[in-house]
């Protein structure tokens, strides 16, 4: 029995599958491009790994932020907070900008006539791994017949999860970013695992962390993984939290951060960099 739930997207209990062909093109159906997670010894390698079961009880656990593009419902769970999109507005989302505080993953945005009319920034955080996950991968991959080296396969190296790092860095890195986007009345939300999100709110000040409202300017959105049938997982949304700029200090122990100012420009969306949301206005 694998620990390694899926791979580049697929289910590694279909069996009978073209392996070698899927593992050849390296295409992340999330993504809607091949894989960019790199083994860092061996960067032309991709790695493809999506989610693993860990633990006792061998829950699926999501180790690739891309993983949660999945169907793009992470940005449709996150139209309502964009409080001043009108019909026949357009949706566009924007990888990678950044602002005081640090680079945010996407900006699901509201377009009219070739300009922004809202925004909303969109974190995506899975939980970070210790070891490695290699050796699993290849005993995997020689199971459905595959050739990689013997080597590998009996390597004795596993992997575990770090979910302290994880929680810390990732509340951290909020506390820099979303006074920012406070400071000119829009919200920044984090997407996450319900599992890493039930291990902030029993390791760190969650107390005032509250049911979401949409005037808060720090949201959190938890999904879960679960098995629809015998060779698909799938995401669904679980819970929604929200708070402020001074809650997320709070949960660090930490005195609310100085007033920061918005010094980043949004253009036009219409470059071949931005991802269309396939959602109707």
């Amino acid at each position: 029995m694998t620990k390694l739930l899926e791979l580049f997207g697929v289910s590694t209990s279909v069996r009978k599958h073209d392996w070698a062909k899927t593992v050849k093109r390296s295409w992340c159906p999330f993504l809607g491009r091949r894989c960019v997670k790199n083994r860092k010894s061996q960067p032309d390698i991709l790695l493809g790994t999506c989610c693993v079961a860990y633990g006792k009880e061998g829950r699926g656990i999501v180790i690739c932020p891309r993983r949660l593009l999945e169907n793009k419902r992470v940005f449709t769970d996150c139209i309502h907070l964009l409080t001043s999109h009108e019909p026949g507005n357009e949706f566009h989302i924007i990888p990678e900008i950044s602002i005081p505080g640090g680079s945010v993953d996407y900006f699901l945005t509201s377009v009219n006539r070739g300009k922004v009319r809202d925004f909303d920034g969109i974190e995506l955080q899975t939980v970070d791994t210790t070891g490695t996950v290699w050796p699993e991968r290849q005993r995997f991959l020689h199971q459905v017949n595959i050739r990689v080296d013997r080597a590998d396969v009996e390597c004795l190296d596993t992997f575990g999860m770090n979910w302290k790092m994880t929680a810390k860095t990732v509340l951290v890195q909020l506390h820099h970013k979303v006074k920012t986007l406070e400071a000119v009345n829009k919200h920044l939300v984090l997407v996450v695992q319900d599992l890493l999100l039930a291990y902030m709110r029993d390791n760190f000040v969650f107390q005032h962390i509250r049911d979401a409202r949409v005037g808060d300017a720090m949201h959190f959105h938890a999904y879960s993984l679960s098995a629809t049938d015998a060779s698909t997982w799938t995401l669904e949304l679980t819970s929604r939290l929200s708070t402020d700029s001074d809650g997320v200090a709070k949960s660090l122990g930490r005195n609310p951060p100085p007033a920061m100012l918005l010094s980043f420009v949004f253009a036009a969306p219409a470059t071949d960099t931005d991802i269309a949301c396939g959602v109707p206005a």
